[in-house]
């Protein structure tokens, strides 16, 4: 099992950047899969991106593509999501996430709102 805890969210003007955090304790970080979602009021849960164990492999929504970047430190428990060029339709609650063998855990999340 792994608990995640986000950090880095807030308010930020559009064009700007903010990088979140993601740090996960429990065993066996570097066997996770890890990855951001995000979920705006009133819209479903939706995929932002995600890394393979050892960062060797990155998705990314079309929506983000370009302007994040996704990476993990395994020495340090610790998954990050790099925003830049930000889009007040960036503005949502994101959440880290682990998955390994269809199990999945989520983070409570933070705040990130892009004003124009």
């Amino acid at each position: 099992q792994v608990q995640l805890v986000e950090s880095g969210g807030g308010l930020v003007q559009a064009g700007g950047s903010l990088r979140l955090s993601c740090a996960a304790s429990g065993r066996s970080f570097s066997n996770y899969a890890m990855g951001w979602f995000r979920q705006a009021p009133g819209k479903e849960r939706e995929f932002v991106a995600t890394i393979s164990w050892n960062g060797g492999r990155t998705n990314y929504a079309d929506s983000v593509k370009g302007r994040f970047t996704i990476s993990r430190d395994n020495a340090k428990n610790t998954v990050y999501l790099q925003m830049n060029s930000l889009k007040p339709e960036d503005t949502a609650v994101y959440y880290c996430n682990a998955e390994r063998l269809s199990r999945n855990y989520w983070g409570q999340g933070t705040q990130v709102t892009v004003s124009s």
